[in-house]
């Protein structure tokens, strides 16, 4: 783990899930999820929309229940805690924005804070502090209805904390931020995860790169991978990865080029109108990839070198793209 120092172990366990199902109607939303978040690490959900990331969290944060499965927050011995106990000690930004529109910024904390048993004085300093860590110190007095997305966005990030949960469940938190912003709100769950346990859910690949300790890749409710963004990555191999946008379509014809492509590298995905190539020295190949795809009908759009990323960890899991 990049930010704790202590190994995982059963002891430091802050949540576990086991066999998670939650059923609507005929459909499967969450299929099975079992998995241990640890303190003090930031957990990332990587999956595209409706991949179950949401209904996962409600689940663990306990707004919804589960079909099949449980959720033990703070192992066996809290097992008799009450539901009303425990939420008090997580937080959660949802993946849409909450506040009330005729509230300023500043009566928003406070009247969230006194929800959560704090009394006037103590909501008043914890709302100011919060504000200031947001940048949004200006925007005390301001209506949050007037707030600009990116600013709305952060607010509901300080209305999750407001009691100082030990928990902090984070849904698609830089949904809406403009670079500024995101880079902010970055920096403020990397200091967080100092000292709470955070869930991160996310499409955004890069986000979950920069962020999570540990990843977790899920899609149509089903876990396809967990560990650590470096391993991940590894795990699909090393080397050269070349990314060739092709412009026209064909799916015969591109498992032709794929074949042919395989001869002179590790490994090729194809991904839409997209070649994914890694291989090891593959710059040197550039001119005999060109040519076969080329002899194949194919003409090329555009090419980039780069380092492999969490999204094509999923490519390879999938044959298809996180946002497709």
């Amino acid at each position: 783990m990049n930010k704790n120092e202590t190994q995982p172990t059963k002891d430091n366990v802050v949540i576990q899930v086991s066999n998670l199902k939650k059923k609507f109607g005929d459909l499967t939303a969450v299929d099975g999820l079992s998995f241990d978040v640890y303190k003090g690490e930031i957990f990332g959900f990587l999956g595209p929309n409706g991949a179950g990331k949401t209904t996962s969290i409600n689940m663990i944060c306990g707004l919804i229940e589960p079909t099949e499965g449980e959720v033990v927050i703070w192992g066996n011995g809290n097992r008799n805690r009450s539901k009303k106990d425990i939420k008090t000690h997580i937080g959660i930004c949802p993946q849409e924005n909450i506040f009330w529109p005729k509230l300023t910024c500043l009566e928003q904390l406070k009247f969230m804070g006194e929800m959560y048993g704090m009394s006037g004085k103590p909501a008043k300093t914890r709302s100011k502090q919060l504000l200031e860590f947001m940048g949004l110190e200006k925007k005390a007095n301001v209506l949050a209805s007037k707030l600009s997305g990116g600013m709305k966005r952060r607010l509901n990030i300080c209305l999750a904390l407001i009691h100082d949960p030990e928990i902090l469940i984070l849904d698609e938190p830089e949904t809406g931020l403009d670079p500024q912003s995101r880079i902010l709100v970055r920096n403020f769950i990397k200091n967080l995860a100092k000292e709470k346990t955070i869930i991160l859910t996310t499409h955004n690949m890069d986000e979950a790169d920069r962020l999570a300790d540990r990843v977790a890749i899920i899609d149509y409710g089903k876990l396809l991978l967990l560990d650590t963004p470096t391993n991940l990555k590894k795990s699909i191999g090393e080397g050269d990865l070349l990314e060739i946008a092709l412009e026209k379509d064909g799916k015969e014809s591109l498992d032709k080029v794929k074949d042919s492509l395989l001869e002179i590298c590790d490994q090729v995905n194809v991904s839409g109108t997209t070649l994914i190539l890694m291989s090891k020295n593959l710059i040197e190949s550039v001119s005999e990839i060109t040519n076969r795809i080329k002899v194949q009908g194919f003409k090329i759009n555009e090419m980039t070198m780069r380092e492999n990323t969490l999204e094509d960890v999923f490519i390879h899991l999938t044959g298809r793209k996180l946002r497709q």
